[in-house]
């Protein structure tokens, strides 16, 4: 059995999401930046998580991703299964003929076995475990950079209000009347 690279940048991602999410909605782009991930791939990985509800999208400015579920709730295998990735170490992945038509070669049982201790093992370890190494590893978590809105924060003064003619004739009009 072979992890492949989809397996593995989808387990990443979610650790930098879980590690930054407290500060709000996390964008593709910065996971992208930060794991030197492509973005059109993070974002095909993120609409596979989405729809296995392990993250949840937010819109607009200001927008992300966040986790549906508390780090703690979600395991390795949730992660790995929801972005297709098999996991499974037989040849005939699975399906029990591996000799053709129906026949099984001779270590089937063994990649079996193999197939059922791998996915208890990524099913017992949760994202908070893997966000808890991180944290003692060392790893520093930035803080999220001001967002720039467009709300300044000197007063609007108000122009005044002049009442004085607005043309000529108006103003013609206004000396012949005093």
């Amino acid at each position: 059995m072979r992890l492949t690279t989809k397996g593995r940048f989808a387990v990443t991602a979610m650790i930098d999401l879980a590690l930054r999410q407290n500060t709000g909605p996390v964008t593709l782009a910065a996971i992208s930046q930060r794991q030197q991930i492509s973005l059109s791939y993070l974002e095909q990985l993120f609409g596979k998580l989405r729809r296995h509800q392990l993250v949840e999208s937010t819109r607009g400015p200001g927008g992300g991703y966040t986790l549906a579920r508390k780090a703690a709730e979600i395991t390795v295998a949730d992660i790995i299964v929801s972005v297709d990735e098999p996991i499974d170490a037989t040849h005939c992945g699975g399906k029990e003929n591996c000799m053709g038509e129906g026949s099984r070669c001779m270590t089937h049982e063994l990649w079996a076995s193999l197939n059922e201790r791998m996915v208890d093992f990524l099913d017992s370890v949760n994202l908070q475990k893997l966000v808890d190494d991180q944290v003692a590893k060392g790893v520093v978590i930035e803080q999220a950079p001001m967002i720039k809105r467009a709300i300044s924060s000197t007063p609007v003064v108000k122009p005044l209000r002049v009442n004085a003619p607005n043309s000529v004739f108006a103003l013609g009009a206004s000396l012949a009347n005093s």
